[in-house]
């Protein structure tokens, strides 16, 4: 199976369950980039291009939900998150209103475009809102599932998605449930909690500990917002140390979530690696992941330096 990126998954997906009447897509004119244009060309009288207003975009999303609408708003991660924050928090999460919200060309690996394109911090903006769902999907399978459990669960939904086409992890009887983490690989000596496409760097990092005579677990973590404390729990008294890997600010993003519950739970060790408070800048995908310390052989050495 080729390489498939999330946006494109999500594009297929809404294409897929469209047929509900009650789905209402809305997109900031990057439809083609998004990949909502591919539910366009199905249901073209329930996609509309809102223009370059996200906040505008937010706030009729909003509205059309209060009519019973199930509405999907799509733009870049960097203008969903954050140039629409506050109509976001305002106008959707405040009345917890049923709007998903569909950010693509998050993370690092959007590549050429830069700093100023790639959101680092969405995780952690999108977690502190109140009533606000956040979920990271590592690829098409997980995306597809997330998309559907999506549309049945009613509340706010953020889904960060990327642009870079990704590796299978998952399989066609993959059982997808908000809140619900997914171990990956088994291991007794030390787990990888992962998200989005860093799940195939940790798969690829823990082969190369398996040569060190390391045994390492890897768990997928797609929703960041409810964490699945319990599984969390299990791994650190099952493997102790914990080490969380992510495209994005180690503040505020998957390492901080799984801080936050295993202090409050079942306190150890955790090595949190991920940006570490640092804007992006401008090349491929594969330079920038090398670059700041998330290709599967750092990973792999940084596990091999906590463990000591």
């Amino acid at each position: 199976m080729g390489k498939v990126a999330t946006r494109e998954a999500y594009g297929n997906a809404l294409a897929q369950y469209g047929a509900d009447e009650r789905i209402i897509v809305l997109d900031a004119d990057l439809s083609k980039s998004t990949k909502t244009d591919t539910f366009k060309k199905v249901f073209p009288e329930r996609h509309f291009n809102m223009g370059i207003a996200e906040a505008d975009m937010m706030c009729v999303a909003a509205g059309l939900a209060t009519c019973g609408k199930i509405v999907f708003a799509s733009t870049f991660a960097i203008f969903a998150a954050e140039r629409a924050c506050e109509q976001i928090r305002n106008s959707i999460c405040y009345p917890k209103l049923n709007v998903k919200i569909c950010a693509t060309h998050a993370g690092l690996t959007v590549g050429e475009d830069g700093a100023s394109h790639q959101c680092i911090e969405d995780l952690a903006v999108m977690r502190a809102l109140p009533n606000m769902t956040v979920i990271s999907t590592c690829d098409e399978i997980e995306t597809n599932r997330a998309i559907k459990a999506a549309i049945d669960y009613n509340g706010p939904v953020y889904i960060r998605l990327g642009r870079l086409g990704v590796e299978a992890v998952h399989g066609e009887d993959f059982k997808f449930e908000i809140g619900k983490g997914v171990q990956v690989r088994d291991g007794n000596d030390v787990t990888l909690v992962a998200t989005g496409l860093m799940v195939q760097e940790s798969l690829k990092a823990a082969e190369i500990l398996a040569g060190k005579g390391i045994n390492a677990r890897v768990v997928d973590i797609h929703t960041i917002k409810p964490i699945d404390t319990e599984l969390l729990v299990k791994c650190a008294k099952e493997t102790g140390l914990i080490v969380t890997v992510e495209e994005h600010n180690i503040a505020g993003g998957l390492g901080g979530a799984v801080c936050e519950a295993l202090s409050q739970n079942y306190p150890c060790k955790v090595k949190m690696i991920g940006v570490q408070e640092k804007f992006g800048k401008s090349g491929t995908p594969a330079a920038l992941l090398e670059k700041y310390g998330l290709t599967a052989e750092q990973i792999a050495e940084k596990v091999i330096e906590a463990k000591g």
